[in-house]
């Protein structure tokens, strides 16, 4: 999702000198003001009560924020890595256990069931990998530490006000250290605008409940431009002496005068007409593997925003539900 990575690209600041953490006032001190913001935005003092309850500085959460890896990874490495045989059998055989929920949530929200299901993978390969870290207690201890405070303040205020409805019970509100929680990894604050009661229980459980999981996907990606009907792309072969210049999401030309360019599917036959509008998208370049995308593409990138993320769901979502 478009706010968790984003967040790990910001720089981090030097750690003070004599202790752990950069903060600049005590957590308790941090507790109280978040306290009175919380009350002020509506939150019970009885859920304060219960969620903080407890709550101290993660030291772990620190460590896995400031020892984010520094590297380039090309395409072929990053498809090698997600995109392997292994995650798609997981996907058929996940596909096949809730092949009648997905076309429900298929129905309901025009969204490509394999997209669904590519997401799903990805976030925590089918629901077997969703963090074990307390997300309130993450997020105080980023929201206090001070590296993005405010950005990770909003979170925790947004995760307390999900507590404060009901949704989940605090000890149950697990995630990455982040606050990426549940099943499709959703920021607390996607989580209010996004989140659905898929099950009609009364919550909206993307922990344990699938319907509740897969339903709210498939609303964020209905609400962030998803075209029901419609492909997120295909990979291609392109022709020998092909414009490099012409690649790029930005660069949208018919769909048929690419072909007449000499791009040609890879596999099989054009699955968009002629006339809609597709931009050439190849990760390592024009020698590397290359892809023809449409507008749905662009939805999925609201997910996370990043080409490798985005093609990865298409490939996978494709060969699970093909």
């Amino acid at each position: 999702m478009l706010n968790r990575r984003l967040l790990l690209a910001a720089p981090i600041p030097a750690l003070l000198p004599g202790r752990a953490f950069a903060a600049t006032e005590s957590f308790q001190d941090f507790l109280v003001g978040l306290r009175a913001e919380a009350r002020k935005a509506g939150i019970a003092a009885a859920t304060l009560d219960r969620a903080l309850a407890g709550i101290k500085p993660n030291q772990a959460v620190i460590d896995r924020d400031r020892k984010q890896p520094e590297f380039t990874m090309t395409w072929a490495r990053y498809r090698g890595l997600l995109v392997t045989d292994k995650r798609i059998d997981e996907g058929r055989a996940a596909v096949a256990q809730n092949l009648g929920l997905l076309r429900r949530v298929q129905d309901q929200y025009g969204v490509a069931a394999g997209v669904v299901a590519g997401i799903w993978g990805l976030e925590s390969s089918f629901g077997k990998e969703t963090g074990n870290f307390h997300v309130v207690e993450a997020l105080a201890t980023l929201a206090w530490e001070g590296r993005r405070a405010k950005f990770f303040r909003a979170e925790l205020i947004a995760a307390l006000k999900i507590l404060d409805h009901g949704d989940i019970a605090p000890g149950k509100m697990t995630g990455s250290y982040a606050g990426a929680m549940g099943q499709p990894q959703f920021m607390p604050t996607s989580y209010l605008s996004y989140a659905v009661d898929f099950e009609g229980h009364g919550k909206r459980d993307i922990w344990t409940s699938k319907a509740d999981v897969l339903g709210s996907i498939g609303n964020y990606l209905a609400k962030s431009g998803w075209r029901a009907g419609e492909v997120w792309g295909q990979q291609v072969t392109l022709p020998a002496g092909f414009d490099a210049s012409a690649i790029g999401r930005e660069n949208k030309r018919p769909l048929g005068d690419w072909a007449k360019a000499g791009v040609r599917p890879l596999a099989g036959n054009w699955r968009s007409a002629p006339e809609s509008a597709a931009a050439i998208v190849a990760p390592d370049g024009a020698q590397g593997e290359a892809f023809v995308v449409h507008t749905n593409f662009n939805a999925i990138r609201r997910y996370n925003p990043s080409d490798f993320y985005a093609i990865a769901v298409g490939l996978i979502g494709d060969q699970v539900t093909g």
